[in-house]
């Protein structure tokens, strides 16, 4: 199957091409339709699954002709848990997106804020964030969050792990209540659960984790050991 029966429009087909991508994967093929449809999603998905590309892709087909964001404004919000993360997230929108006439942004601690505030001051229609960085912006006023229409928790699992539960809640909070909600997470735990339950709107769930069984997971080999050597 190729990307063409999912319904994403030229400019993205052939940014797909450009990157070298003939052929959607899992994650792929069962997340794009469903946020081309305004879906909410709960993907469970591992590194390497091409899980980035199935919301990225939707993403940006489905802002592309909406009115810009206005300045200090964003239309899209994705969070995620490290700066290297977010980093790859975004240059996944310049990449996807490379066609498209969209302005993005990523933001993460451990650099100067100041100039991300300046690059914010136009607005966006894209943001990737890490929690603690966008909260210091929300704090400066360098941004604001009510024409958000579309949220990704990007390895939500791992945000939670990391002690971001209640930076997440105060973000969430902040958020217009009619959006488009995107979860993606590794596992499903009953944490997660619990913190999806009053974020999602009747979500399709998608799951493509690889699950690994003991015998799949361990490797077994028997050695013959002659019993005069043994000390």
């Amino acid at each position: 199957m190729s990307f063409a029966p999912l319904n994403l429009i030229e400019p993205l087909l052939k940014a797909v091409e450009e990157q070298g991508y003939s052929t959607p994967s899992p994650i792929q093929m069962q997340a794009i339709p469903a946020v081309l449809n305004g879906r909410d999603v709960l993907a469970s998905a591992q590194t390497g699954t091409g899980k980035t590309a199935s919301f990225v892709l939707p993403i940006l087909q489905n802002i592309h002709n909406k009115p810009r964001a206005k300045s200090n404004r964003l239309s899209v919000l994705i969070l995620t848990p490290t700066r290297e993360l977010a980093a790859q997230v975004h240059d996944s929108i310049q990449e996807y997106g490379r066609h498209l006439s969209l302005r993005s942004a990523v933001v993460f601690g451990g650099v100067k804020i100041n100039p991300q505030m300046m690059k914010l001051r136009a607005g966006v229609e894209l943001l990737v964030a890490t929690p603690g960085r966008l909260l210091d912006l929300l704090q400066q006023k360098a941004i604001q969050l009510d024409e958000v229409h579309t949220l990704v928790l990007d390895e939500a699992d791992r945000m939670l792990d990391m002690g971001f539960i209640h930076d997440i809640k105060r973000i969430i909070n902040l958020l217009p209540k009619k959006r488009q909600n995107l979860l993606f997470s590794a596992t499903f735990s009953n944490e997660i659960r619990a913190l999806v339950k009053g974020i999602l709107n009747n979500p399709v769930e998608i799951d493509v984790a690889p699950r690994n069984t003991t015998a799949a997971a361990i490797r077994q080999k028997v050695h013959p050991v002659d019993k005069a050597q043994k000390a």
